[in-house]
């Protein structure tokens, strides 16, 4: 359903980089579908990926039986929609995540509690 305004409307941008402590981060996991949606966090930009790997993933998707057994040397990336390969050692900003972006991980042979999703 279309809208037609009235009057011009053109509000500010309540989603900015600066209206948030850093930049936020979308990070979703394909095929599990425990989590409905890509969590929202926001993160350092100087934070190494690997400290993502090793200490905000745990607590967000840590209670999925599946995470511990996540190969992460064969877990594929993808960024915006596009296949994407970080660097663990390496920070956010440096491999090139800025605010807002959308990060999706899919770990082959993992679909969902007991092969739901597959």
């Amino acid at each position: 359903m279309s809208v037609v305004a009235l009057e011009p409307y053109d509000p500010p941008a309540r989603d900015l980089r600066e209206h948030f402590p850093a930049p936020l981060l979308y990070i979703g996991w394909d095929d599990h579908l425990m989590f409905a949606s890509p969590y929202c966090l926001p993160l350092p930009p100087d934070m190494p990926f690997g400290a993502l790997l090793s200490q905000v993933l745990p607590g967000i998707y840590g209670s999925h039986p599946d995470f511990a057994r996540i190969d992460w040397a064969a877990a594929r990336w993808f960024k915006s929609g596009r296949p994407w390969q970080p660097d663990a050692s390496r920070s956010l900003a440096e491999n090139g995540l800025v605010h807002k972006d959308v990060i999706r991980l899919r770990t082959p042979g993992l679909t969902g509690i007991r092969g739901s999703h597959s």
